[in-house]
């Protein structure tokens, strides 16, 4: 009978706590999430399974000298998962809808508005004693609003590393539910007519163009502001390589298995974060709901900014295209073409709106930057 006791009292189960219930029934919301909703699969998947591994009584794999936890240190604490996907994502991004209509710049810039506005809403109440977020976790929840998870990823990862569980999972949530967010956010903003607006057809650009522009971009903001160049340099080289057309070799395996190989161990690493001491506390609750008004505030800004452009530009801008300015891609575009379908079934938006979604990628980063050497300043 000892030896019996002494096997259930080293039991997992023995050892499960009210709170690592509560998050193994979270992780398998989060799977369920992945797997019969396809709600971001690739992450919500891995962060899941990772999650899963952290909250079980006696696993050891995401603590000391764990596989999870060494796991974290190397790729995520030297921010260098998301540094990677980042080149990852220049390698599969097209920015020539950009660069045949750069006006849409603005709208990705536009769509920012939301990360800055929640850092003073959040710093706002703070001070009203409502919550209790210092500068650098404010600015690591802010930039939620961006929609870009390896960007709130990396920012969090210098900033605030403890809420990162909590900031990861609300970003990608976020990101993963932007096609239930956005079009009542686009419709309440925009008239019938507006949403019908068709656009032209945008120009065919060079070669010399495409090649021209990571470098041009990492030279300009790299200058202006440093602490952006880590994310912006992985995203332009990445483009770069896409488009010289002489490393096809080095751009299909970014695209393809490198990227493939650090999402899956970028998610596990994120996963191990969601303990219950540290995912269980009322500071989640504040990140998910700042987290919600930056993405909300983030996509009417673009609306708004599109609206305006509207009004001011010579030629029609379908104001449904600023909604893209967050930086889901291409998920967001889908989202505004699909909108602008429902209106008028001869307007096809989605490439005019991958404009403002991928200035909305280097938004994001910029974003990033400035977050981190406000906060670290």
């Amino acid at each position: 009978m000892d030896f019996v006791e002494q096997i259930w009292q080293g039991s997992g189960l023995y050892q499960l706590t009210l709170g690592q219930f509560a998050m193994l029934c979270i992780c398998l919301l989060l799977l369920y999430l992945g797997i019969a909703r396809k709600f971001e699969p690739l992450l919500l998947v891995t962060i899941g399974f990772g999650g899963l591994l952290s909250n079980i009584p006696g696993v050891e794999i995401a603590t000391g000298d764990g596989l999870l936890h060494l796991t974290y240190v190397v790729g995520i604490e030297t921010g260098a998962f998301p540094l990677i996907i980042f080149m990852g994502v220049g390698a599969m991004t097209d920015f020539g809808p950009l660069l045949a209509n750069p006006k849409t710049l603005l709208l990705g810039a536009a769509a920012q508005f939301g990360i800055f506005g929640t850092l003073l809403g959040a710093v706002g109440l703070t001070a009203m004693g409502w919550m209790d977020f210092s500068i650098r976790e404010a600015a690591a929840i802010a930039i939620i609003g961006g929609a870009d998870g390896p960007t709130a990823i990396y920012v969090a990862g210098k900033l605030a590393p403890h809420l990162l569980g909590a900031i990861a999972v609300a970003a990608y949530s976020y990101m993963a539910l932007v096609p239930i967010i956005q079009p009542p956010i686009m419709k309440a903003l925009t008239t019938e007519k507006e949403r019908k607006i068709q656009m032209l057809q945008l120009r065919e650009v060079s070669k010399t163009e495409r090649i021209l522009f990571p470098l041009v971009l990492l030279l300009l903001v790299a200058l202006l502001l440093p602490s952006a160049a880590p994310l912006l340099g992985m995203l332009c080289f990445g483009n770069l390589m896409r488009e010289c057309g002489v490393v096809d070799r080095l751009s299909d395996t970014t695209q393809n298995a490198l990227i493939n190989i650090v999402t899956i161990f970028l998610g596990l690493a994120v996963g191990s974060k969601l303990s219950a001491e540290q995912f269980l506390v009322p500071s989640t609750l504040g990140i998910l709901l700042l987290g919600m008004v930056a993405f909300a505030v983030g996509t009417a800004s673009g609306v708004l900014m599109a609206k305006l452009m509207n009004r001011l530009s010579k030629q029609s801008i379908n104001p449904l295209i600023g909604a893209a300015g967050v930086s889901a891609v291409p998920m967001a575009s889908r989202v505004a073409n699909k909108v602008g379908l429902e209106a008028n079934p001869q307007n096809i938006l989605l490439m005019h709106a991958m404009g403002p979604n991928v200035a909305g990628v280097i938004g994001s980063a910029v974003a990033a930057g400035i977050m981190i050497m406000f906060a670290t300043g």
